[in-house]
């Protein structure tokens, strides 16, 4: 065998072997899964004897033993950051799932109770954008009197506007095909056609909006938090790690802040991340973009 035909073997098992661009997305799609699930396992496993205060190792700068620091209580930082990010993610499951369900019921009922019903649900979601969601979220918060629980409700129910918006435009295309026509035409319910014809088409859009709620839902958890408004004091939240972390940054504590801010963003982006890997996945035409 010349070399040639050596050659030509070794790139037909290069080309067997070549991932392609669907492998890479699911490739990254199940590793970015991973390692959101292992911050949120691993953050509820964290003691709280592993962010004990320890006055001996007070205001410690990045090192092997404390990669994240420690701050003026002498708490690990790297601890208490995992654990903010696993009470963050937590809060922005639950608000996302929340919306999610919202918009799905309001985007079904707009679309096929009739025309007074659609226009009610319109208004209300025009309304709903018109308002900053902080403010929203701030009087929410307030008015249940803060925690956890004012501070889920209150981004549950401010980020379910665009994705109604987006499930209702389905909903309207849905309705006006022919097989639901059809199925209309031999006297099938709304209720029957919106279980049976509308809502397996709209699963695929109501997930990756789920997804894409979620990053929006944890910073805004960590700003409210973060102006006093969200969670309590004691939690370790991204958003008190901050606050708390803005009295000693003109001191040079710089690691105070910066590597709780850099997590929150860089989950925040691996989130997105994973919406618009399984968009990809499910609209196989977006794979270039």
């Amino acid at each position: 065998m010349d070399q040639s035909q050596i050659m030509e073997q070794i790139d037909r098992k290069i080309i067997r072997f070549r991932i392609g661009a669907r492998e890479k997305i699911l490739l990254s799609l199940v590793l970015s899964i991973i390692f959101f699930t292992g911050i949120l396992v691993y953050g509820s496993l964290i003691s709280d004897e592993q962010i004990a205060i320890n006055l001996a190792n007070k205001n410690l700068p990045p090192s092997l033993e404390y990669i994240f620091g420690t701050d003026w209580m002498g708490r690990d930082m790297f601890y208490r950051t995992v654990k903010g990010l696993s009470l963050s993610m937590k809060i922005g499951v639950i608000a996302s799932l929340i919306s999610g369900g919202i918009a799905l019921i309001l985007g079904l009922m707009g679309a096929v109770m009739g025309k007074t019903v659609d226009n009610f649900i319109t208004w209300i979601i025009d309304l709903s954008l018109s308002v900053p969601h902080a403010i929203v979220i701030i009087l929410i918060s307030i008015a249940l009197g803060g925690g956890l629980k004012g501070i889920v409700i209150g981004v549950a129910l401010t980020h379910w506007p665009s994705l109604t918006r987006i499930i209702r435009a389905e909903v309207l295309q849905i309705r006006n095909s022919e097989y639901v026509k059809v199925s209309r035409n031999f006297g099938k319910s709304n209720l029957y056609i919106s279980i049976n014809h509308i809502l397996p088409h709209i699963i695929p859009q109501l997930l990756i909006g789920i997804v894409l709620i979620f990053p929006h839902a944890i910073l805004h958890e960590a700003s409210i938090t973060f102006l006093g408004f969200g969670l309590e004091p004691h939690e370790p939240a991204i958003g008190i790690i901050l606050s708390e972390a803005m009295k000693y940054l003109s001191s040079g504590r710089w690691w105070l802040a910066f590597f709780p801010g850099l997590s929150l963003v860089l989950v925040s982006l691996m989130v997105d991340n994973i919406g618009k890997n399984i968009r990809k996945i499910i609209n196989p035409s977006l794979m270039n973009e």
